[in-house]
């Protein structure tokens, strides 16, 4: 127990710091499109998403990547009784635009839409699209902005080598710039090149990890296309016909890469526990004296002498907080002064 204690300067002696690391993370399209058969895709009796994991999942070593979902809004053309699991893909369209864009004033009961700008001024909104949630155990914190990429399949091709590619990149996305911040946290648009130019197809959510992209990429079946033929029927027939683990599926089995760095922040404290000259020139442990003498001193105007080996932080009220080891003992004595840099991170 400490006979005397160092008080804290909280303007000098106590700063906050925060440090972002940054890991990439690339999933390849075999293991989402089929290495394991299918077994690490889970399908759920309530059938509103599927979960992709990178083994099959029943086993203790699986790791849970990604969900994968879609649904469209209520005035979507695709939107009608007759359409498979028709309320709940408009409840997932609706349920995503509320917990990630809010609604479009605090007495409105409108939610906003995802939209291909940052303006959110209600045109040029997506009504079709498709969901991509992350785990936590892959984004982290955050995903880093301007590195999300994700290369899929448009055409005809159910599985790999997949034909007419399409990358989906959040292009203009910087640190600084180029995204822009609602109640799901910031978020910024996917392109299909990387030079950011002509119409988004997506939104990607950098702290809540999830990529939205609309189904246009495929083209429309109603334009005269045939992308994403299951038989010979186009992307309006996949998403309106299927159940929403049919259309996964049909989604699933065509992407060919994801990539993004994800983001761990570290937010530290950092103590800067002075030792002036003329203090702790005394050990408190009790083997430094020995019949009351102290053991480094031969006479009694010898200059006194000890090591510093442990940093321990106190409460106001002398409860023990933390404490910090330090590599090696450092000698302390009258002619010195020693500055000890602790930091606490969580």
């Amino acid at each position: 127990m400490p006979t005397q204690y160092q008080k804290f300067s909280p303007s000098n002696d106590v700063t906050t710091t925060k440090t972002l690391l940054h890991e990439v993370i690339p999933i390849t399209g075999t293991i989402v499109s089929g290495t394991y058969s299918d077994n690490n895709i889970k399908n759920y009796t309530h059938g509103m998403f599927q979960s992709v994991y990178d083994y099959p999942y029943l086993s203790s070593s699986a790791n849970h990547i990604f969900d994968i979902t879609m649904g469209y809004d209520e005035t979507s053309a695709l939107s009608a009784s007759t359409s498979t699991q028709n309320a709940k893909k408009i409840n997932l369209y609706n349920q995503h635009a509320q917990i990630l864009l809010g609604y479009t004033s605090s007495t409105a009961d409108n939610v906003r839409k995802f939209e291909n700008d940052l303006t959110l001024d209600g045109s040029g909104y997506m009504k079709e699209v498709v969901f991509v949630n992350f785990s936590r155990l892959l984004a982290k914190d955050q995903i880093k902005k301007g590195t999300f990429s994700l290369t899929i399949g448009t055409s005809s091709v159910y599985t790999a080598p997949w034909a007419l590619l399409k990358t989906l990149q959040d292009s203009k996305a910087t640190e600084r710039s180029g995204y822009s911040s609602e109640v799901g946290g910031d978020y910024g648009l996917l392109y299909t090149n990387s030079a950011g130019t002509g119409p988004a197809v997506g939104n990607i959510f950098y702290q809540a990890g999830i990529a939205i992209f609309t189904a246009s990429v495929f083209g429309s079946s109603a334009a005269g296309h045939t992308q994403m033929n299951i038989k010979t029927d186009g992307i309006d027939y996949v998403l309106s016909a299927s159940a929403i683990s049919g259309t996964a599926d049909a989604l699933r089995h065509r992407v060919q890469s994801i990539s993004f760095n994800n983001t761990t922040e570290i937010n530290s404290v950092i103590y800067f526990c002075r030792v002036p000259h003329n203090r702790f020139n005394y050990s408190s442990n009790p083997t430094y004296v020995s019949g009351a003498q102290v053991r480094v001193k031969d006479v009694a105007s010898d200059t006194p002498v000890s090591y510093i080996t442990t940093v321990g932080l106190y409460s106001s009220t002398g409860e023990l907080l933390a404490t910090a080891k330090l590599s090696e003992p450092l000698r302390k004595d009258p002619t010195n002064e020693i500055t000890l840099r602790v930091r606490l991170d969580y």
